[in-house]
């Protein structure tokens, strides 16, 4: 629990920092996406890691809050600053929804149910025509005003403070709520359903508050790329940011904190790396995947903590084998 606290305030200290070394905007848009993608993967994180649900559908929450702030901002002349928490918002009333229904399920069900709701939405996107646009999408979403004048840079440089604060955001409502009695009890849930409920455990409504948790933060990350990309369409909905956020979760680690944020730096910069690689990128990511499930199915972060745990109990036994040394001497 230390060492987590510690890493993600280490995390997000260096993150600070980045705007102010790095100048060049290519960077800087990398950057922005790393952050925006550690918010995606830690929302799924809270339902995959801590419930252990298997979710095809968090791209139902992040494509609610994008069109959401979308909408508000073309049609109703919303700021940006009012349309990314409401998009988060309406992102977790979707997921009240989604969860009344596909949290009565388990395994292959609830996965299927719940890719199911993502890809209803994804149609309604394409067909309704006078609220979504369509196909079209909804482009030349407003940018906050302040930056008529900040320049290219200026303006990387505002949208990644923003990003930032989402995933500072993100940070705080995850650890309260991984290191509180509903955060316990959802992993009591993950472990055994049934002897959790012997328990007085109540699975519907603890794993209820964490897919509504999980829909809020990916709603807000949604609004934010709406404002950030200026562009809404319906391929928000698409399988493509739910492979990219899966990967990230598995690569860092589920059920901890700190593997979706190592997941979302590694993914992020190796996508970027193999993007003239098109079609084959998907290959390498596929082989990742299965290298990943088979000979580290913790992550990441789950083979650093059984190395560490490893040597602990070494450490533990050479100090009191020393003292012992001394005295037979």
């Amino acid at each position: 629990m230390k060492f987590e606290r510690n890493f993600l305030f280490g995390f997000l200290a260096l993150a600070a920092l980045v705007p102010f070394v790095v100048r060049d905007q290519y960077l800087l848009h990398i950057a922005i996406i790393v952050l925006f993608y550690a918010v995606l993967a830690t929302s799924l994180n809270l339902v995959v890691g801590y419930v252990g649900e298997f979710s095809l559908g968090h791209t139902a929450f992040l494509g609610t809050g994008a069109y959401a702030a979308a909408i508000l901002s073309t049609q109703h002349g919303w700021p940006m600053w009012a349309t990314v928490p409401v998009a988060g918002a309406l992102a977790a009333a979707m997921g009240v929804v989604i969860g009344a229904i596909t949290l009565r399920l388990q395994g292959p069900f609830f996965v299927i149910v719940t890719l199911s709701f993502a890809e209803v939405l994804r149609l309604v996107a394409d067909n309704w025509i006078g609220l979504t646009n369509g196909p079209m999408g909804i482009a030349g979403i407003p940018q906050p005003a302040m930056l008529a004048e900040a320049g290219n840079l200026g303006a990387k440089q505002f949208y990644y403070a923003v990003a930032w604060g989402v995933l500072a955001i993100a940070l705080y409502l995850s650890y309260r709520f991984v290191h509180s009695n509903a955060g316990r009890a959802a992993v009591a849930i993950r472990e055994n359903r049934f002897v959790a409920q012997s328990i007085g455990v109540r699975p519907l409504t603890y794993s209820m508050l964490a897919l509504v948790l999980g829909a809020f933060l990916s709603g807000m990350a949604g609004g934010f790329y709406a404002h950030y990309i200026s562009f809404v369409g319906p391929e928000m909905f698409r399988f493509a940011f739910m492979i990219s956020m899966i990967i990230m979760v598995l690569i860092g680690g589920k059920g901890t904190l700190v593997g979706p944020l190592i997941g979302a730096l590694l993914v992020t910069l190796l996508e970027e790396y193999l993007r003239e690689t098109k079609e084959l990128r998907l290959s390498i990511f596929g082989l990742a995947v299965i290298a990943i499930v088979l000979f580290l199915p913790q992550g990441l972060m789950g083979f650093a903590q059984r190395r560490r745990e490893r040597r602990l109990p070494t450490a533990a036994s050479t100090k009191l084998a020393t003292p012992a040394t001394g005295r037979a001497a």
